[in-house]
């Protein structure tokens, strides 16, 4: 049987006219110019400090449309960094409100501390430059650090660098091998070559012609192959196979002031009395090449031992003591000293304290 499409159950339907549509675009426009507006005045103006208190919590509740009293985390929603690069993100309204947070707008017009030390001005000024140079993104730490050093060299605490301490970085006396696996993997292969080349400069005698330095009454001495950030070509050359060794890892600190590498000698009765390292953005890697009885190293209270072929991963930030109670025919202690960078570290602040920390050359 045939049946006409007519004989169908269609449903009602509305011609649309030019008006009706029209119409429509036009709202739609409409809608679209709001939405601009709302995102545009929610932008810092460059060159202006940002006020967190009203404008931080006004975009959090246009963009994400939940907030939750005044704990609600502020955080940056801008896509345009290049064109925003004097600024970086923010922390929580609680903590800017106090004025404590190491995200707060760098390009403020907040002075620096006029009680700070020559060095900190010094280098409170090469991050400045650095900034102009590259840009203030991922300087926040630092920032915020070299103000606040002040405050550090004022307190009596366990962990206290005397020239740069980076705030939020977690730190304990010892660190676990994870923290620097292939690193020191790298140094415990090598150890039979590094070994072999300390025995060899240390046949020659310990005086400044061979290289050694740092001679002292409390039998201490150092044969550097990096001083400062900078490499000792002679002592390099006496030591090809550590010097090889040093430059496969892959977080030594060879580009700035803050790290060196070479043989640390300590001889019988010799106590280093308390002291803390310049700064907790390194951790130091001890790898054990003589290590006789009763010789110590305690950092933060925590004692711990050398052992020979093995490596220690310290943070020297934190109040150290080293002692060899040994008799005196038990020889010197002797251990390679690295220093890494600290894991915590982020590559665009390895990058910035390189160029703060310029090796005098």
């Amino acid at each position: 049987m045939h049946w006409p499409i007519n004989t169908l159950p269609l449903p009602e339907y509305v011609e649309l006219g030019v008006r009706s549509l029209s119409g429509l675009l036009w709202t739609l426009l409409f809608l679209f110019l709001w939405h601009c507006y709302r995102i545009g005045t929610d932008l810092p103006i460059p060159g202006h400090a940002v006020n967190l208190k009203s404008s931080s919590r006004r975009s959090m509740i246009s963009r994400s449309g939940v907030c939750i009293g005044t704990n609600c985390s502020a955080r940056s929603k801008l896509s345009r960094s290049e064109q925003l690069a004097p600024f970086i993100s923010m922390e929580t309204a609680k903590n800017e409100e106090q004025g404590q947070g190491y995200l707060t707008p760098v390009l403020s017009h907040t002075l620096f501390p006029a009680q700070a030390s020559a060095e900190a001005k010094k280098l409170y000024a090469a991050l400045q430059e650095y900034a102009k140079r590259y840009s203030w993104v991922g300087m926040g730490r630092i920032h915020k650090g070299l103000r606040e050093q002040v405050r550090l060299n004022d307190l009596s605490t366990i962990q206290k660098p005397h020239l740069f301490f980076l705030p939020d970085v977690p730190s304990v006396p010892f660190f676990p091998r994870d923290a620097h696996r292939h690193d020191i993997e790298v140094l415990e292969a090598n150890y039979p070559a590094i070994l072999a080349e300390f025995q060899a400069v240390y046949q020659r005698g310990i005086d400044s012609k061979s290289g050694w330095t740092s001679l002292s009454p409390k039998s201490q001495a150092v044969f550097p192959l990096y001083s400062a950030g900078v490499c000792v070509a002679k002592n390099c050359r006496s030591c090809p196979s550590t010097y090889r060794t040093l430059l496969s890892l892959r977080t030594f600190i060879n580009s700035n002031s803050l790290g060196s590498a070479g043989f640390w000698l300590l001889g019988p009765g010799a106590i280093l009395g308390s002291s803390y390292g310049p700064t907790n953005t390194r951790l130091r890697c001890h790898l054990g090449l003589k290590t006789p009885p009763l010789c110590e190293l305690v950092v933060g209270g925590e004692p711990q031992c050398w052992s020979e072929g093995h490596c220690l991963l310290l943070d020297d930030s934190f109040l150290h003591i080293i002692s060899h109670k040994g008799p005196s025919e038990s020889g010197p202690r002797v251990i390679l000293n690295v220093d890494l960078w600290h894991p915590n570290v982020a590559a665009a602040e390895r990058q910035a304290l390189d160029f703060m920390f310029t090796p005098d050359l």
